[in-house]
């Protein structure tokens, strides 16, 4: 072959590397554009950017001539200007670049897709701009999503004919790509040179794709001073960004008021007033309830529907003035329940990467202070996957802390942790707590938790607050069922007043003395398992005989399951359950049947719905 008659395969990698570069940067603009759009009308406009995918390319092709041919408006002015379309090699990389947009788009689309929300929310609460979240997050982290982007791209446009043809003609030296120069052989009957084409084209199509592979393992695999790709970039983003000067900041003060504040999705709303001040307030409730939902309301990741949020006298939200700050601009710790590390980042960069307003040294001195705060020392140069629940723990934690927050906002922060480290993480919690001067919301569905971290406890169900006291008086003299179910009261019953100190307990099968004030509206009696006891004698009030229906152990625990004053029966197999130590249950066994049962009239719990 002459090297004119290469001249099919010269075109179409001119065609095909500037198809490329331009599908690959407005690719990249719409995928950005739309991952940051709001719902809104966003499928239609997925739809809309993603149609040359789907329709034949002629038809891209005859919409392409329509819009640059020389009858049009556009296609004048350019001949004008000396820059013509149509039936040139400029016509040609538009085609391919309009059929080949839609793959760049929906893979870097799917790519920014796939990072962890969790991550972004994270970074927002940090401080950081859409600007840097995108610099600093999404590239790291969908880097090889672009790469696969603009290799498909590549690819699509090398094979692109279609809207080629109807745009760029068949030109031989000028506009013949090697799809056109395929078609032409075929139709013309000189097979030999169309599979040598076809043969050509397969080859670098195959080489594309190859490299998507080679890109992929090259990600897991290929380290440069111990960093995976996606970390070199974030690393480089990280400490190559601009630095601003140091805000001058007042030490937090504790001052928060949430007045009204409503928040409504399908099928629930949370309706929430609350105050909190230096000690920690322990927000418990079922699964469910609103409780994280109430924190991502006060860090403005959700936005509420009415009320007022004030923070140390700063207003964050007021749907009435219209005001409601971003995420960036709260000066909010938020520790989420699975913690969100950035996984392209060390132990040293994840807390500092909130402080970048400080000069270099001040935030070293800082992310080393809370690395020793934290036992964290020696760990500053290794990557979350490198690290265990409760050193990722500690870090979030430290990450959370370093900008110094007004607030700091704990969602289940010890539920991902196994029974030992939930220990050990909550002391360190506790003494960090100790020293933080802000206030701190403590978010969990566990009352032993929120009992030895929080003074103040505040019960929410179903989006609404129930109760909000000392923790002593929440737990001992619950003022409502719900409230008594969800620190985790294992017996009640249904109650009928017989005169000012007896009760009828309805489902416990027995009559009992009551020693406390009734409450107006008595509709159930409670009884804590732990509370239970199995006097020798029938000598106290409230003391009954018992019978054993089954039991329930644990390493250190039994659960009794309890019938009072009748054996147990097929219908009524127990009436409430009593919770012992294994040495009081060795005991126990040896007495005759039945026992003795006491409900001791000071632990009964008078509750109304």
């Amino acid at each position: 072959m002459s090297l004119i008659e290469l001249s099919p395969l010269w075109i179409s990698l001119k065609v095909t590397l500037g198809a490329t570069l331009f599908a690959s940067v407005i690719g990249m603009f719409l995928a950005t554009a739309i991952y940051y759009y709001p719902s809104r009308g966003k499928a239609f406009i997925d739809a809309v950017f993603t149609l040359p995918l789907v329709l034949p390319p002629t038809v891209v092709g005859f919409f392409l001539l329509l819009l640059l041919g020389r009858t049009s408006t556009i296609g004048q002015f350019l001949d004008q200007i000396g820059l013509p379309f149509l039936f040139t090699w400029r016509g040609a990389v538009i085609a391919a670049t309009v059929v080949a947009v839609p793959l760049m788009y929906k893979t870097v689309l799917t790519a920014f897709e796939q990072v962890d929300n969790t991550l972004i929310d994270a970074a927002r609460t940090l401080g950081a701009s859409s600007g840097r979240i995108f610099s600093q997050i999404l590239l790291p982290l969908a880097w090889q999503g672009m790469v696969n982007g603009a290799i498909l791209t590549f690819a699509r446009a090398l094979g692109e004919f279609g809207a080629t043809l109807m745009l760029a003609g068949s030109i031989p030296g000028k506009t013949q790509t090697m799809p056109i120069a395929i078609y032409f052989a075929v139709e013309s009957g000189n097979l030999t040179e169309a599979y040598i084409w076809v043969i050509i084209t397969l080859l670098i199509a195959l080489i594309a794709i190859t490299s998507i592979n080679v890109a992929a393992k090259s990600s897991n695999n290929a380290t440069t001073t111990g960093r995976p790709w996606s970390r070199l970039v974030g690393y480089w983003l990280l400490n190559h960004s601009g630095h601003i000067a140091e805000a001058k900041q007042e030490a937090p003060s504790a001052n928060l008021r949430l007045n009204g504040v409503e928040y409504a999705l399908p099928n629930f709303s949370l309706t929430v007033s609350l105050t909190g001040g230096r000690q920690p307030l322990g927000i418990l409730g079922e699964s469910g309830a609103g409780k994280t939902q109430l924190l991502r309301c006060i860090a403005g990741l959700e936005t509420p529907t009415k009320g007022v949020i004030n923070l140390n006298n700063r207003i964050l939200f007021d749907a009435d003035k219209g005001i409601n700050l971003s995420s960036q601009k709260r000066r909010i710790g938020f520790l989420q329940q699975h913690y969100a590390l950035f996984p392209h980042l060390t132990v040293a960069e994840n807390i500092a990467f909130g402080l970048q307003h400080l000069p270099v040294l001040q935030r070293e001195t800082r992310i080393n202070a809370y690395l020793q705060r934290l036992q964290l020392e020696g760990l500053s140069s290794r990557f979350p996957d490198q690290l265990s629940g409760g050193q990722q723990q500690r870090v979030a934690l430290g990450r959370a802390l370093a900008i110094e927050p007004e607030i700091l906002l704990l969602d289940e922060p010890l539920s991902a942790l196994d029974t030992y480290l939930r220990h050990q993480i909550e002391q360190i919690l506790i003494d960090v707590l100790s020293n933080y001067a802000g206030v701190t919301l403590f978010v969990t569905h566990k009352l032993e938790e929120i009992y030895r971290v929080c003074q103040t406890i505040l019960v929410l169900s179903q989006g609404k607050v129930i109760a909000c006291d000392r923790k002593e008086n929440i737990f001992h003299r619950p003022p409502s069922y719900q409230v008594a179910k969800v620190t985790e009261c294992k017996n009640f019953s249904r109650v009928n007043i017989l005169n000012d100190s007896i009760v009828e307990a309805v489902d416990w099968n027995c009559t009992l003395r009551v020693t406390q004030p009734m409450p107006p509206s008595l509709t159930y009696l409670g009884f804590r398992a732990h509370h239970v006891r199995f006097p020798s004698q029938p000598t106290q009030a409230n003391t009954f005989p018992c019978w054993l229906s089954h039991v329930s152990e644990t390493q250190h625990r039994m659960t009794l399951y309890l019938s009072i004053n009748t054996p147990p029966s097929a219908s009524c197999a127990h009436h409430l359950q009593a919770e012992i130590f294994r040495e009081k249950w060795e005991e126990l066994r040896q007495r005759p049947i039945p026992w003795n049962i006491n409900l001791d009239p000071e632990r009964l719990i008078l509750l109304e719905t």
